[in-house]
C-alpha cells in the first residue's frame, strides 16, 4: 500500500482528467483511471475494484472515481479531492464528438444510457447534479476539496498549494484536447499521403 495522501479527481470524464494525470505524475504520484469501463457488472463490482486499485495507487481520475467519492472518502480519511469542471454545453459536445453512439457498461451505469449522442439532456442533467452534490458534500470541509477548470487555464498555481507541493518550473500540461487530436490526425494523413506519393 502506498503511503502518500490519496488524491481523487472526481470530475466527470472530458473535464481535463488526462491533464490531471500528467500533472500528478510530474508531482510524483502514481495514477490510475479509468478503471472497469468495460465490466458488464460494474455496479456490483465497483467497490471491490476501487479498494484493490486504491491499495496500489496514489491518485485517481476518470470513471468510476467520481461516482464513488463518498465511499472512498470514508475508506481513506484525510484524502484530497479535486472536482474538475467545465462549461456544461462544451462538455456534452465533447462527449458526443468523442464517444458518439458508442456505448459502455460504465456509461450505462452512470447515466442510464450508454452513449451520449441522442441522450445529451440526460447526460447534462447527471453532470450538473453530480457537481452540485460534490460541492454540497464538501461544503463544511473546504480544505479537502479543490475545484479546478483546466479548460479555463487553472493549473499549478491552484493544484500545488492544495497538495502542499512546490510548483514545477514548466507549463501545466494541457493534453487530449480535440484540437490536438485533430492536428494529430491531419498530420498523420499528410505523412501517409507523402509516403504513398514517394513510393
Amino acid at each position: 500500500m502506498t503511503n502518500k495522501t490519496k488524491v481523487f479527481c472526481i470530475g466527470f470524464h472530458k473535464t481535463g482528467t488526462s491533464s490531471f494525470t500528467v500533472a500528478m505524475r510530474k508531482l510524483g504520484y502514481s495514477v490510475t483511471g479509468p478503471d472497469g469501463v468495460t465490466d458488464k457488472n460494474i455496479a456490483e463490482n465497483v467497490l471491490k475494484l476501487a479498494m484493490e486499485r486504491a491499495e496500489k495507487f496514489d491518485a485517481f481520475q476518470d470513471n468510476p472515481w467520481p461516482i464513488i467519492y463518498k465511499e472512498v472518502d470514508k475508506a481513506f480519511p484525510g484524502s484530497k479531492f479535486v472536482l474538475s469542471v467545465r462549461d456544461p454545453q462544451a462538455w456534452v459536445k465533447s462527449l458526443v464528438n468523442h464517444f458518439g453512439k458508442k456505448s459502455t457498461p460504465m456509461r450505462e451505469w452512470i447515466y442510464g444510457k450508454g452513449c451520449p449522442k441522442g441522450n445529451e439532456e440526460l447526460y447534462l442533467n447527471r453532470f450538473n447534479q453530480h457537481n452540485a452534490e460534490v460541492i454540497e458534500y464538501f461544503s463544511d470541509r473546504p480544505n479537502d476539496l479543490l475545484i479546478m477548470n483546466f479548460t479555463e487555464g487553472d493549473g499549478w498555481e491552484k493544484l500545488c498549494p492544495f497538495l502542499g507541493k512546490a510548483i514545477p518550473r514548466e507549463p501545466f500540461p494541457n493534453v487530449n484536447r480535440a484540437s490536438e487530436r485533430s492536428r494529430f490526425n491531419i498530420n498523420n494523413i499528410k505523412l501517409k499521403a507523402k509516403s504513398f506519393i514517394s513510393r
